[in-house]
């Protein structure tokens, strides 16, 4: 059985060493690649081709931000998991729309990064538990959603993007042409205004409209 292999993006030796030993400790994990700094996790990147990368957004220079949109827009399938001290939802919703697919925040304990790591590596979403209590806090405190104004077939559609569904596989399960599915998603963005698709998955799981047994977990 091959083992995952990991690209670790952290600017501190030492924290890196540390991560390192507990990652290595799972059985079937590997660290093939360290990096520290944006440039390098890049060209880390592309010569290990890693599985997972495991990216702070604290670097010198450019940020893991850029690291993070930089590597996805040479692999779009790259899978990311933002592990930072950063515990505000603004710096995670500016991750996912960078391309993360995850995001823990340090605080979090080593259980919750194994976790996040196999959520991220079979394609999910992972949150730690303090982010996605400020989610959830933010959509109490926010009083009506803009999700809130949606149709229940908008709804419906919503959902299953947030969740990982494609067009096509939208239009089959609800019986629906490809062309009216992608209108209803340009539709959705511009109700309840998404800027961008991540954005769209980040109201959805404001929501609650995305469940933790799907592909948007918590960690």
């Amino acid at each position: 059985m091959s083992k995952l292999s990991i690209l670790l993006v952290d600017d501190h030796p030492v924290v890196r060493e540390g991560y390192r030993r507990l990652l290595e400790s799972q059985p079937g994990y590997e660290i093939v690649a360290e990096a520290d700094d944006a440039m390098t996790a890049y060209q880390a990147y592309k010569k290990a081709q890693p599985d997972v990368v495991i990216m702070d957004l604290s670097l010198p220079g450019a940020g893991g931000l850029e690291a993070v949109r930089h590597i996805k827009q040479w692999d779009k399938h790259a899978r990311i998991l933002v592990f930072t001290m950063h515990a505000n939802t603004a710096f995670a919703l500016k991750a996912f729309e960078a391309g993360a697919m995850g995001y823990i925040t340090k605080s979090s304990d080593a259980s919750e990064l194994i976790r996040a790591v196999a959520i991220v590596a079979r394609g999910g979403r992972a949150l730690s538990d303090d982010i996605a209590h400020a989610v959830a806090a933010e959509r109490l405190a926010s009083g009506r959603l803009p999700t809130d104004e949606l149709s229940p077939r908008e709804t419906e559609i919503l959902r299953l993007v947030a969740s990982g569904r494609t067009t096509e596989e939208i239009a089959d399960l609800l019986n629906l042409s490809s062309k009216t599915v992608q209108n209803y998603h340009y539709q959705i963005k511009s109700k309840i205004g998404a800027r961008t698709d991540a954005h769209l998955v980040w109201l959805a799981m404001a929501a609650g409209l995305v469940s933790a047994n799907g592909p948007v977990e918590r960690a």
